[in-house]
């Protein structure tokens, strides 16, 4: 344990430690079969108990009722971006998307594929430094999508915009899933790749009204209807049961912590030093989002005065053992990426680090 780093990448990101030690443990038998989780059947007993279990703490953590189906898919957000509109768009009515980063304009980009496109809000036009108020979505449109965070610019929604009764809310939660309690029942469907805060990359999650499951067109791909998915609990073909049972382990340990509440209070508490040490620099560290009730819990984004002085304290970091902290191309700096797993600890060693290369470099 003494080698390991604080790790702030944004994806894949930190694990819990107990977490990591218990697969390590379990990694050559699993459950009493004598074969690691990634050698057992999917049709077997102990697998199926174990798949449908994390089926059930993703229910019970985030509040959802049998209304809802929860689903194990593949293909990363990246394939729900095509994957909702094939499900759920509606001939005649406009798809309503509102555009706040990078993910947001993929998913619009994939949703014309299918029909038309409605931009309600956008922040773009002031490099997504914001995350748009007073939201309003059509009466009549096939559903709303919204990007509960944007992992490159480091801005996430705290509200949700209301929705007429009859229209569908979709939100893409694949970086900020289970970082604060949300009112589930006012979401349509939810999906987010799980390797940021539930498990490694490989498996995504969603949850679905059951209601939206007939929408889809007879005639669309069976293994682009989430029905296919549904009626099968998942396992109409060989699913990723390594990235599963390592979200049941996260599942399990978020539960046994206190569960959501939990992890939100000390998300806020790691979120209000980072950004306190920023707001408190005088101007040398600059932070991305100009709004402070759009900055993220999850991706603090931030410039320093020089791209060289970026350099020096990311490399200053790394040997610190301090990783992932350079920002994403597209925006540049840094970039502390502080998800559920990350610790309270890292992120005052990050803040102290600062303070010292500020000190010798004001």
């Amino acid at each position: 344990m003494a080698k390991r780093v604080y790790n702030f990448n944004a994806g894949p990101a930190t694990l819990p430690v107990p977490v990591l030690e218990r697969a390590r443990d379990e990694m050559l038998d699993w459950a009493g079969t004598g074969m690691s989780v990634m050698e057992v059947s999917h049709r077997g007993k102990e697998y199926d108990a174990m798949h449908h279990e994390a089926m059930s703490l993703v229910k019970e953590l985030m509040g959802w009722t049998d209304e809802y189906k929860v689903l194990w898919l593949q293909g990363g957000a990246s394939m729900q971006f095509l994957m909702v509109p094939q499900n759920l768009a509606v001939p005649g009515k406009p798809m309503e998307y509102v555009n706040t980063g990078a993910w947001s304009k993929k998913a619009i980009k994939e949703a014309k594929l299918f029909g038309d496109v409605k931009v309600v809000a956008s922040s773009e036009d002031k490099n997504f430094t914001f995350v748009p108020k007073d939201v309003s979505f059509s009466e009549g449109s096939a559903f709303a999508h919204m990007t509960g965070n944007n992992t490159i610019f480091g801005s996430e929604w705290h509200y949700y915009p209301k929705v007429p009764s009859d229209v569908p809310l979709v939100v893409d939660m694949s970086s900020n899933l289970m970082d604060k309690v949300i009112e589930a029942k006012r979401f349509a469907l939810l999906y987010a790749g799980v390797q940021k805060n539930l498990g490694p990359a490989g498996v995504t999650l969603a949850v679905i009204r059951q209601d939206l499951l007939t929408r889809a067109p007879e005639k669309a791909p069976t293994m682009l209807k989430y029905s296919t998915y549904a009626a099968e609990d998942s396992l109409y073909n060989t699913p990723p049961c390594w990235a599963i049972y390592i979200c049941k382990l996260v599942l399990e340990y978020m539960k046994e912590k206190g569960g959501v509440p939990y992890f939100e209070r000390v998300n806020r508490e790691k979120a209000k030093v980072l950004y306190d040490a920023i707001d408190s620099s005088g101007g040398f560290y600059k932070g991305h989002i100009t709004d402070p009730d759009s900055r993220s819990l999850m991706n603090v984004t931030f410039r320093l005065p020089t791209e060289d002085l970026e350099k020096q304290i990311v490399d200053e970091a790394k040997k610190a053992g301090m990783v992932g902290l350079k920002g994403h191309r597209s925006v540049g700096g840094m970039r502390a990426s502080i998800y559920n797993a990350v610790p309270m600890e890292g992120v005052k060693k990050l803040v102290e680090l600062m303070k010292d290369f500020q000190a010798k470099h004001q």
